[in-house]
This record gives structure tokens, C-alpha cells and sequence, in this order.
């Protein structure tokens, strides 16, 4: 509770998987079903096993969606199949998540684990730190944007502090020496001054 109002637990954590700095991979192997499935809606990827079943169960068991899936769950595969998972809170299978978008890949059980971690590799071995933490909250916060202005604008700052930053030096640099990057700009101290450019709502 915040003061005299209920919060609850699932939202605590998506709201804080949504302010992470960090790219966040989901590997679903298995029953997803209630918070297991929605914890999963603010993380940026999503791979599955092809043994993974996803329910929205909530409608069948008399109670609403949580975890501030009503706003994560129709950007990621539409309102009419957001609707259709909540209303009929059926079981549906990993083809169906992979169709609709729930899902970016599916994998032999066995393998799953090995190509979430192949993936998370390949970021961070190419890709700036500072300019992942940007651009994960650009691309999420501007899903609810009113108009391209407000992108725009975000936009034009980013890339003005990163285009001088040592990071993108060094990003030219280890292209025309064709060697790995090794990025000098940190998360914890090197975010642009402008950072963040949101208000964060209270709890209340």
C-alpha cells in the first residue's frame, strides 16, 4: 500500500523492469500463467521455448489483469488480440505468442537458455552502454507520446550528446580498425545532462 492505497505487487516490479537502464531478455520455458505472464510484458525481448503456454487467466477466476499490463499488453501485440487473450483467458501455445508478437523467437527447450545468452553477448559486446540506456527509455517512453514532436525533441538531444561523446569515437574508430569496440562511457556517470527528460508519477 501507498499510504491508504492498494498497489499492487506485480505493478511494483513491471514498473521497475520499465525504468531499468539495462536491456531486459525474457527465456519462457513453461507455464506462464497470471503474473508469469504479464512480469513478462515491460522486458524488451521475449524468446520461448516451444514448450511454453501462455493464459491470461484473470476474467475466469472473476479478477481484472495486473501489473500494469493494460498498458504493456495491447503495444506489444494489438488491442484486438490483448482483448481477445484477456476476455477468453484461454491457454494458448508458443506458436500463437510467436504469430502474434508476444514473442520474437521460439527454441528446442534445450536451447533456450544458450540463445538468450548468445543474444545478450552480441549487446554487449558491439553496443555502448549509454546509448542502450537511452535508447531502451526513448523507444519505451515514447510509445505513449501524442505526437512525433515529442520525440523529436528527445531525439535531437540524444544524439547531439552522443554524437560528442567519447563513445562515438570510439564507435568510428574500432569500425575502420575492425576490432571489437571497447566503449569508455558509463551508465552510473555518463548519462546526458538532459537525462531523464520525464516526469516519474508518483505512487498515489
Amino acid at each position: 500500500k501507498v499510504g491508504d492505497v492498494y498497489r499492487d505487487g506485480g505493478g511494483i516490479a513491471t514498473l521497475r523492469i520499465f525504468r531499468s537502464l539495462k536491456p531486459v531478455i525474457g527465456a519462457i520455458n513453461g507455464a506462464a500463467v497470471g503474473i508469469g505472464v504479464t512480469m513478462q510484458l515491460p522486458m524488451d525481448i521475449r524468446m520461448a521455448s516451444t514448450d511454453a503456454r501462455f493464459v491470461f487467466v484473470f476474467a475466469r477466476r472473476g479478477i481484472t489483469p495486473e501489473a500494469a499490463s493494460s498498458w504493456f499488453l495491447s503495444r506489444l501485440v494489438g488491442m484486438q488480440t490483448a482483448l481477445e487473450w484477456c476476455f477468453t483467458g484461454r491457454v494458448f501455445n508458443a506458436q500463437e505468442a510467436l504469430q502474434r508478437g508476444l514473442v520474437r523467437s521460439l527454441h528446442a527447450p534445450g536451447e533456450l537458455l544458450p540463445a538468450a545468452r548468445a543474444l545478450a553477448r552480441e549487446i554487449a559486446d558491439h553496443s555502448a552502454p549509454v546509448s542502450i540506456a537511452l535508447t531502451r527509455q526513448m523507444l519505451w517512453r515514447m510509445a505513449g507520446a501524442e505526437h512525433p514532436m515529442a520525440a523529436h525533441r528527445v531525439d535531437s538531444r540524444a544524439i547531439q550528446a552522443r554524437g560528442q561523446s567519447a563513445d562515438a569515437r570510439e564507435g568510428v574508430s574500432s569500425f575502420l580498425e575492425k576490432r571489437t569496440p571497447v566503449y569508455p562511457n558509463k551508465v552510473s556517470t555518463d548519462m546526458p545532462d538532459f537525462f531523464p527528460w520525464w516526469d516519474e508519477p508518483e505512487f498515489k
